[in-house]
């Protein structure tokens, strides 16, 4: 009896004791207003911004403010939503309100940004009737995620311009928040998206691990192809992680460099004409130099999950070396690790040369329920002291009560304020004062943004198990010849044909087109690397 007593005891401490230790919540009572926002941001972002903003519009109007935080997954996932929800909604405005037979012309082309002049008059009448429209989702604001899934948005129409650039020309200009900076757009210059935070893209490494796979600490993108990653690298699907195709889009944008500076930044040309077919072969062989670099990595993959966030918790747990992840990710997990237990067995890296800093916007809604309301945090967001959030370090003076975001401002004058530095949790992050960072050239591969997601699909993902097989067979072979240069083979994804059939295929009203080219090029890449197997074995 006493021992099944003893066992009930364990058994209830073991139940009651997660939720004795869990941090108290935050005690909320009815609001005066509600404002509802979609995002990508996580719960110390989410929790640390709803308390500050409900505290300054309280100062500033004397009204209560709650936020209805809408998460449904990564900017991928937000971005479809918002598409259904907006289909929705303009089909039962066109039919209802207008008296409008809906068709798949109208469907196609309500959203489209780049409606061509010579589009049939119902399409360009369903456009016109969107744009000017207020037609809703039932959300207030976009906010977090990357620049390109804002401008997708703001393109389609779903954006629309907050009023805050116009009512704030002192901090909107290149001495505060730039239009652009690095080759990167800062804000859309029609006000239809704010960027409020910088992001780069690095490396979250477990010390730990590398020293068991007898690895040094990785200082560039290229470390991560060692074979010795093996099954200990940590990814995330581009296709489902608009920050990891942006990373992705660095390492390309980095090689595209290299072979600019080797054949093209200090050659003498005949002529224009021959600088411009330079410049040409330069991006087009970077774009394959970066792709192969890409495929090795992967490679080395042990997965690629669907949730961003999952690879600095499973390099910090030891599950894997290390991941590529966004820069306040892996600074958030060092900081969790040395808050809970002073460890310093993980630690990020960015890489030399090797990431941008882009940002991550705000934007209001079109037919957004609350306007005035959000339109109130889009300022509280990029006002002074919004920002302080990002960075200062928490308990301190303006700064966020219980997270340290580990973020860094977008805002200039956030970094030169008198004593700042004493207060944010990283000091020597300074990026608007790099000497040499990787300037972003979008004319490069900004337009094939989607496409880079498509095809690590198809050359990476989809086929994972055989190109895990096939350098394998490659290394363990010891790199033969034909065996070498057939695994990376990427011609059939090249510059020409991500700018041609690829684009093509994405852009198609028809989406049986898109799968049918998945089909096609995964089942090649497969082919290709059982065949690399064959061939390393064969030792030739």
């Amino acid at each position: 009896m006493f021992k099944n007593i003893a066992l009930l005891t364990i058994l209830a401490a073991i139940l009651v004791l997660p939720f004795a230790l869990r941090e108290a919540a935050v005690a909320t009572g009815p609001a005066d207003d509600t404002l509802v926002v979609i995002t990508p941001h996580n719960e110390a972002i989410r929790r640390e911004f709803a308390r500050a903003f409900s505290e300054w519009r309280a100062a500033r109007t004397g009204r209560t403010a709650a936020i209805d935080w809408r998460t449904i997954g990564g900017t991928s996932e937000i971005a479809r939503y918002l598409e259904g929800e907006y289909t929705a909604a303009f089909r039962d405005h066109w039919t209802n309100d207008l008296g409008r037979p809906w068709s798949l012309v109208v469907q196609s082309s309500f959203a489209n940004g780049r409606l061509p002049v010579d589009a049939p008059p119902e399409a360009r009448e369903a456009r016109a009737a969107f744009l000017a429209s207020d037609v809703g989702c039932g959300i207030d604001l976009f906010f977090g995620g990357g620049a390109y899934d804002f401008i997708v948005q703001a393109r389609a129409g779903r954006l629309v311009d907050s009023g805050v650039v116009a009512a704030h020309p002192e901090w909107f200009n290149d001495d505060v928040i730039p239009l652009r900076h690095a080759g990167d757009d800062y804000r859309d210059a029609d006000g239809r998206w704010i960027g409020v935070v910088l992001s780069s893209f690095g490396i979250i490494v477990n010390h730990d691990e590398l020293a068991r796979l007898g690895l040094p600490v990785p200082t560039g993108w290229a470390d991560l192809a060692d074979p010795r990653y093996a099954g200990s690298v940590a990814l995330a699907d581009p296709t489902k992680s608009g920050s990891m195709n942006k990373a992705f889009e660095n390492v390309i944008q980095q090689r595209i460099h290299a072979v600019m500076r080797a054949r093209v930044d200090n050659a003498r040309f005949a002529d224009e004409a021959s600088r411009r077919a330079a410049v040409s072969a330069a991006i087009a062989d970077g774009w394959a130099d970066g792709l192969r670099l890409l495929q090795r990595i992967s490679a080395n993959a042990r997965y690629f999950t669907d949730s961003a966030q999952k690879v600095p918790i499973d390099v910090a747990a030891g599950n894997c070396a290390a991941g590529m992840c966004i820069d306040f990710y892996g600074r958030q997990q060092a900081e969790a690790l040395l808050r809970r237990g002073g460890t310093t067995r993980v630690s990020y890296v960015s890489p030399a040369g090797g990431t941008a800093y882009s940002v991550d916007p705000i934007g209001l809604l079109r037919g957004a329920p609350n306007p005035e309301l959000a339109r109130d945090f889009i300022e509280f967001t990029v006002s002074p002291e919004g920002q302080r959030l990002w960075n200062q370090r928490p308990g301190t003076p303006g700064g966020p009560a219980d997270y340290a975001l580990r973020r860094l401002p977008v805002r200039k004058d956030a970094y030169t304020e008198p004593g700042v530095d004493a207060l944010r949790s990283d000091p020597d992050e300074k990026p608007y004062a790099i000497e040499d960072p990787l300037v972003y050239h979008p004319e490069w591969t900004g337009g094939l943004f989607g496409e880079l997601r498509f095809i690590i699909k198809v050359m990476c993902i989809d086929p994972h198990e055989e190109l895990v097989a096939a350098w394998r067979a490659v290394e363990a072979a010891g790199r033969p010849p034909e065996a070498l240069a057939k695994v990376s083979d990427v011609s059939v994804v090249d510059h020409a044909m991500a700018s041609g059939r690829i684009k093509d295929a994405l852009r198609a009203r028809d989406k049986v087109a898109e799968i049918h080219l998945a089909k096609e090029l995964g089942e090649h890449f497969r082919a290709q690397y059982r065949e690399v197997v064959d061939l390393a074995r064969a030792g030739r």
